[in-house]
């Protein structure tokens, strides 16, 4: 089944906070993810770059830390860095998520492209998923479970709601959450997966890893 891209938070089950972001795509697959300081990009792969000029959405930070390293944002393009702000500056992340997509709203591309959003804390037991689309706006607050994760995608699965879970999130680290999200558990049944993010907490902060597919 093809969905889109995946925003995803989970809890290991030693009860590390990990969000996740995935690249699916059928039209743009020549990208990767890249780490930079506390933010990691979505960027054209080498050679690629020209894709920028047949659409603009397909570059952008896709994770990032905010609020003094306490939360990971993880999101499908450029509502990842107000939202984080937002976060910066005081605000609940309900409102941060909400907020963001409101102004942000889908992307005005062919397909009406949804936003979607992922955020957790480095140590709090809940993680949040929102989603704007042509018809709605939804956010929603979850409580993480051990060895549970949580997603919402761009399409098909573009509800933030009990259904969209995965029972069996054994990961341990970071890489291994990032390929997790391409490949294990429910995600391994999403096709044309192209690259990843993740962040799981550690010792108090978060680390990163990526997978280019």
């Amino acid at each position: 089944m093809y969905i889109g891209r995946i925003v995803a938070f989970g809890r290991t089950p030693d009860g590390k906070n990990a969000a996740m972001y995935r690249v699916s795509s059928r039209s743009f697959p020549n990208r990767r993810a890249v780490i930079s300081g506390d933010r990691i990009a979505v960027v054209p792969r080498p050679g690629a770059e020209s894709d920028l000029a047949k659409n603009p959405y397909i570059s952008y930070n896709c994770l990032r830390i905010a609020g003094k390293g306490e939360w990971a944002v993880a999101t499908n393009g450029s509502q990842t860095d107000p939202i984080a702000e937002k976060i910066d500056a005081g605000m609940n992340v309900r409102d941060a998520i909400s907020l963001g997509l409101l102004a942000m709203d889908y992307e005005k591309d062919s397909l009406d492209t949804p936003r979607i959003v992922s955020v957790i804390h480095v140590s709090d037991p809940v993680g949040y998923l929102g989603i704007i689309r042509k018809d709605a706006l939804l956010v929603r607050e979850f409580a993480l479970n051990n060895g549970e994760a949580r997603y919402v995608s761009t399409y098909e699965r573009n509800c933030p709601c009990d259904d969209n879970v995965d029972t069996a999130f054994n990961v341990g680290c970071a890489d291994c959450a990032a390929e997790y999200v391409v490949s294990g558990g429910v995600f391994a049944g999403f096709t044309n997966a192209v690259t990843s993010a993740a962040a799981v907490a550690a010792d108090g902060k978060f680390d990163f890893a990526v997978k280019i597919v």
